[in-house]
């Protein structure tokens, strides 16, 4: 008898060739045709994510132009050094330090307007279907999927296209394939593990009794196979990647009824069906990352895109404005007096109408950081976000630093908020962190915030 730990190793040896490849035939398709980009959009000048993949579209051709003459380049030479010394008075300079101060105005100016009475906006909840798209703070919510491809697409477009993956590579690697398709293509998680069983259940009889001709027959038309397998893409293209042939088999005179058939010459090769029941327990779905939808912002942008489009809700909006209704209702009858814990209780309730959060770091100099997250994600990975687009200059260890909630918390690396959830901390569904530094900038540097790279990215809002 086969070590089912041997199987178990060379299943995983053979999913990680596998998707090596696939890796290695998307960084070709990429090189080859540029970035993906949304399917749907309109445009091939999208901004960038923090990847900078799958935002643009590829470019078009363009015609091969004639060398250009001495003389014009000359003039574009004088045209871009009097362009250089204009001053255009645009949001955007020629340099960072421009986008700086125009940051620090604006926040300057916010916090003026702050301590004269002026009331500040907050992030809106979609009060109707029909939403201005200049003032949602994102345009929705997109995914990343390396395994398949460069792409930053919707979840739906990537279910699609995960989908049309799979069925392309039947050819390709039939038994393998068969088993991510039965953890990846059907959501409804008890009808996978259903389908599991049941296949792992159908081989352990032949391994186990193969003289049994009863075990290596199955009706097709039986409910329990209709329900248990064929239902669950992936289940019957396993049978058949195993070795099952559809055979029509009489069961009463002139009566015949289609059955698979795991044929009698085929029980040579057991260690077929070990393997592919190891396979079964070891595979996983294919899954997404949510996609961060990186943003940098002046004062003046974060105030026009507050609203939230309709992916962050578990409720529709026409659902979500009825609950307010009644939670509303329910509250002018009951004016009685509420503890603590059933006013955390309402609260958490609330919240757990969100499905994503969206996080803005504000920093010294008025430029706002953006990411989008999951309610259920960590708050280390906001941390980790944050650090990763900060800018340490020529310093040799990064420094730490700290960020405040607008009730006055501290967050910082490694403290104990650092495992709680967004949804735990009340982080949701937008929320606006300070940032400073923990310790001060060594003397004569000028102190920076965010990466070059990074905060060039306002230009293209």
């Amino acid at each position: 008898m086969p070590d089912p730990k041997e199987n178990k190793e060379k299943f995983g040896n053979k999913l990680s060739k596998f998707f090596k490849n696939k890796k290695n035939e998307a960084k070709i398709k990429l090189g080859m045709t540029g970035p993906g980009h949304r399917l749907g959009d309109t445009s091939s000048q999208q901004s960038s994510s923090s990847s900078g993949s799958g935002r643009r579209g590829s470019p078009a051709p363009v015609a091969k132009r004639a060398e250009t003459s001495s003389e014009a380049k000359q003039a574009g030479a004088a045209a871009l050094a009097r362009f250089e010394k204009k001053d255009t008075g645009s949001v955007f300079g020629t340099s960072l330090a421009s986008i700086r101060a125009q940051a620090r105005r604006e926040m300057e100016a916010e916090q003026a307007a702050a301590a004269a009475g002026v009331a500040v906006e907050e992030p809106k909840s979609p009060q109707s279907p029909k939403q201005d798209p200049e003032r949602l703070a994102v345009s929705g919510i997109y995914f990343a999927c390396p395994l398949i491809g460069p792409e930053i697409l919707t979840k739906d477009e990537w279910n699609k296209k995960i989908r049309e993956f799979l069925y392309e590579q039947l050819e390709h690697e039939r038994a393998l394939t068969a088993t991510l398709m039965i953890h990846t293509l059907t959501k409804n998680k008890e009808k996978v593990e259903q389908c599991v069983k049941t296949i792992h259940r159908m081989f352990d009889n032949i391994i186990n009794n193969p003289g049994e001709e009863k075990y290596r027959k199955v009706k097709i038309e039986s409910r329990a196979f209709q329900d248990k397998i064929k239902e669950v893409e992936g289940g019957l293209e396993l049978l058949l990647a195993a070795g099952f042939e559809e055979k029509d088999i009489e069961t009463a005179p002139g009566q015949t009824e289609k059955f698979l058939v795991f044929p009698e010459e085929k029980l040579g090769d057991i260690e077929q069906l070990t393997l592919l029941c190891d396979a079964l327990d070891s595979a996983e779905p294919i899954s997404l990352e949510l996609d961060r939808g990186l943003q940098v912002l002046l004062p003046s942008q974060a105030s026009k895109r507050q609203e939230l489009p309709p992916a962050f809700f578990r409720l529709t909006a026409e659902e979500l404005r009825k609950e307010y209704q009644l939670r509303a209702e329910a509250m002018e009858r009951s004016q009685i007096l509420r503890t603590k814990a059933m006013r955390e209780r309402d609260e958490q309730r609330e919240m757990k109408v969100y499905k994503y959060a969206i996080i803005r770091v504000r920093f010294p100099d008025g430029t706002l950081l953006q990411g989008t997250f999951n309610v259920y994600e960590k708050l280390e990975t906001v941390l980790a976000f944050v650090r990763e687009n900060l800018s340490f200059g020529d310093e040799e260890e990064p420094r730490p630093y700290v960020l405040t909630t607008p009730t006055g918390q501290k967050l910082v690396e490694g403290g104990p908020e650092s495992g709680n959830m967004l949804l735990d901390l009340k982080l949701v569904p937008a929320t606006i962190l300070n940032f400073a530094w923990s310790k001060p900038c060594a003397p004569g540097t000028e102190e920076a915030f965010l990466k070059q790279e990074i905060l060039a990215l306002m230009s293209e809002i």
